[in-house]
C-alpha cells in the first residue's frame, strides 16, 4: 500500500551538502544494443561506493531498445532496475519470472550467480528508466540469488505541498514525518528517491555525514546549494562530517531527479563485466563456474 505524509515546509538542515563535481553520462549500448547512458562510470566506484553503476535509458524509437538483454550471468552484486515506462520480462536460471512495468522496480540480488534475461515486452512505444548497481559486503558476496518485483502501487510516497517523493529505498524525511522505502538493506544502507518537484519547490533530505552521495537530474533542472544541476547531469555530493543532509530547488520548470546515498563499504572493488568481487582470484572462479555451468 503507498504510504503519504504531508509535511513541512520550513527547512531542518542545518548545513545542506554541496556539489564536489557535476559529471555528464556517456552514452553506449549494451546487451543487444540498447542505447542508454552510463552515468556512473567504473573510474567512480570507489568515490561513490557502495554504488557500482547507474545507467539511464529512453527512447521512442523501439530500435534502439527492442533487442533487450539477452541471457547474461551476474555474481557479487545487486541490481536495482527503476522503470519509469515501459515494460520489460525478467526471467533467470532459478526459474524465477517477473513482468516490470511502468512505475515498477526489481531489486536482485545476484550473489553467488544467476543467468537471466531483461527483455522488452513491447514493439512500440517509450521505454525509459534506470539500472543502478549496488555492491555487495564481501561476506554476502556467495549468498544464494533473490529477487523481488515491486509494482508501482507499491511503492510508498512522501508528500509536500509541490512535491512528491516515491521511497525505493531508505526512507525519505525524518522523524514523524519520515516514510519507510519498499527496500532497506542493513550493510550499505541504501537511500533510493525519485523526487518530483513543481517549479520552484524545494525538497530537503536528511543523510549521514558519512555515506556517499549523489543526484541525477532527468527532467528539468535543480539547484543543489549553489550549484544549478541541469537536466540529464549528475552532482556528486561532497562529503563533509558538519552537512546533515542535501536541499534541492527546482527551476523555472517541473524537475524530476533520484537522490540516491549509501554507506561505503571500504573493501577492494574488482570488477570483469558482470562479476563484482573482491580479487582477481575470485574473479578468475566466477568466470570458471560460468563456463562451467555451476552460476544458474
Amino acid at each position: 500500500m503507498t504510504t503519504a505524509t504531508i509535511a513541512p515546509t520550513s527547512s531542518a538542515l542545518a548545513r545542506p551538502r554541496r556539489v564536489e563535481r557535476l559529471v555528464v553520462g556517456k552514452p553506449t549500448s549494451d546487451g543487444a544494443g540498447v542505447k542508454l547512458t552510463r552515468v556512473l562510470t567504473q573510474d567512480l566506484q570507489y568515490r561513490l561506493d557502495p554504488f557500482l553503476m547507474l545507467d539511464a535509458f529512453g527512447s521512442d524509437d523501439a530500435d534502439d531498445y527492442i533487442g533487450g538483454f539477452p541471457d547474461h550471468p551476474h555474481r557479487g552484486f545487486e541490481t536495482v532496475t527503476y522503470m519509469l515506462a515501459g515494460r520489460m520480462r525478467h526471467r533467470d536460471s532459478a526459474g524465477h519470472e517477473g513482468l516490470l512495468g511502468n512505475g515498477g522496480v526489481q531489486w536482485m540480488t545476484a550473489g553467488r550467480g544467476v543467468i537471466h534475461s531483461e527483455l522488452p515486452e513491447q514493439q512500440q512505444g517509450r521505454m525509459e528508466g534506470f539500472q543502478l548497481w549496488l555492491n555487495l559486503p564481501a561476506k554476502d558476496k556467495m549468498v544464494p540469488a533473490w529477487y523481488r518485483d515491486i509494482p508501482a502501487g507499491e511503492i510508498p510516497h512522501w508528500r509536500a505541498p509541490g512535491v512528491d517523493v516515491g521511497v525505493i529505498a531508505g526512507q525519505a524525511g525524518a522523524g514523524e514525518d519520515a516514510v519507510p522505502g519498499a527496500m532497506q538493506r542493513e550493510h550499505t544502507e541504501p537511500v533510493y528517491l525519485d523526487i518530483a518537484l513543481e517549479p520552484g519547490a524545494s525538497f530537503e533530505q536528511p543523510l549521514p555525514a558519512g555515506h556517499n552521495a549523489f543526484v541525477y537530474v532527468y527532467r528539468g533542472e535543480a539547484r543543489v546549494g549553489d550549484t544549478v544541476v541541469p537536466s540529464q547531469c549528475m552532482a556528486i555530493l561532497a562529503n563533509d562530517t558538519t552537512a546533515d543532509g542535501v536541499r534541492l530547488v527546482a527551476g523555472e520548470e517541473a524537475t524530476r531527479a533520484l537522490l540516491v546515498a549509501g554507506r561505503p563499504l571500504r573493501e577492494p572493488i574488482v570488477q570483469y563485466g558482470p562479476f563484482v568481487m573482491n580479487s582477481q582470484a575470485e574473479i578468475f572462479q566466477a568466470v570458471e563456474d560460468f563456463r562451467a555451468g555451476r552460476l544458474a
